[in-house]
């Protein structure tokens, strides 16, 4: 191995698992939308391993087909910012829908009380678990939080998988492959491994009482992800 593509190598974990780490629209998603789903952790983890799997390879699709091209590299960072830009927007304009139809949703299942026979009162909601009254189609539900996700992560791309790869590409078609292959594993590594802690952090808290309004939360923190990733990038 050449001391150029040991070093290359060194800066792609290093960068692979640093920008994940700082960039929260990596697993913040994830845990929100678990929670709010009741999804089980390996269901999670599938949904983050094809979704991380996506936004590299998008990175990757870009960065092989600006190099066949001989395209600057300049003029595919732009592309890749303008990507990344629609991308957080998309991830705010989804968080809203999905919280508005959380606010629907906790208001179609707020408490309410009936009068007994007996003169008592019974206070209770039309819970899912408690009378089937789920939504009308649940399976529909989860393939668009799912594609919801995936496209986010697909659209914004890893911006700096593609100034690896121009440098690997003046050793060898290799040193391409290599650098894609450390960077991908280790960029969804630490999205397993973030989505992991998170939600370990989360469970370890009570509650119950904010269930109902768990899509709203969710929601909210897709919004609010959103924004802080748009705000880091216009102050970078």
């Amino acid at each position: 191995m050449s001391v150029e593509l040991g070093t290359l190598l060194i800066t792609a974990i290093s960068v692979g698992t640093f920008h994940t780490l700082i960039g929260i629209d990596h697993y913040i998603p994830f845990v929100a939308l678990s929670k709010a789903n009741h999804w089980k952790y390996l269901k999670t983890m599938a949904v983050v391993l094809i979704c991380g799997l996506g936004h590299v390879l998008s990175s990757v699709l870009l960065g092989l087909v600006g190099i066949w091209l001989g395209a600057e590299l300049g003029l595919l960072q732009n592309i890749d910012n303008i990507s990344a830009f629609i991308a957080m927007w998309f991830l705010i304009g989804f968080g809203t829908l999905y919280a508005l139809w959380g606010v629907w949703r906790a208001y179609k299942n707020k408490p309410h009380r009936h009068t007994l026979p007996n003169g008592h009162l019974l206070e209770h909601t039309h819970h899912a678990k408690e009378h089937q009254l789920e939504d009308p189609s649940p399976k529909q539900r989860q393939k668009i939080v799912f594609w919801g996700l995936f496209i986010v992560l697909v659209l914004g791309p890893c911006e700096p998988l593609i100034p690896l790869m121009f440098s690997a590409s003046a050793i060898s078609a290799f040193a391409v492959g290599t650098i894609i292959l450390i960077f991908g594993l280790f960029t969804i590594a630490t999205m397993l491994i973030c989505t992991t802690l998170v939600l370990k952090g989360i469970n370890l808290i009570k509650i119950q009482k904010w269930e109902r309004y768990g899509h709203i939360i969710a929601g909210v923190s897709l919004v609010l992800c959103g924004i802080v990733i748009l705000l880091f990038e216009m102050l970078a």
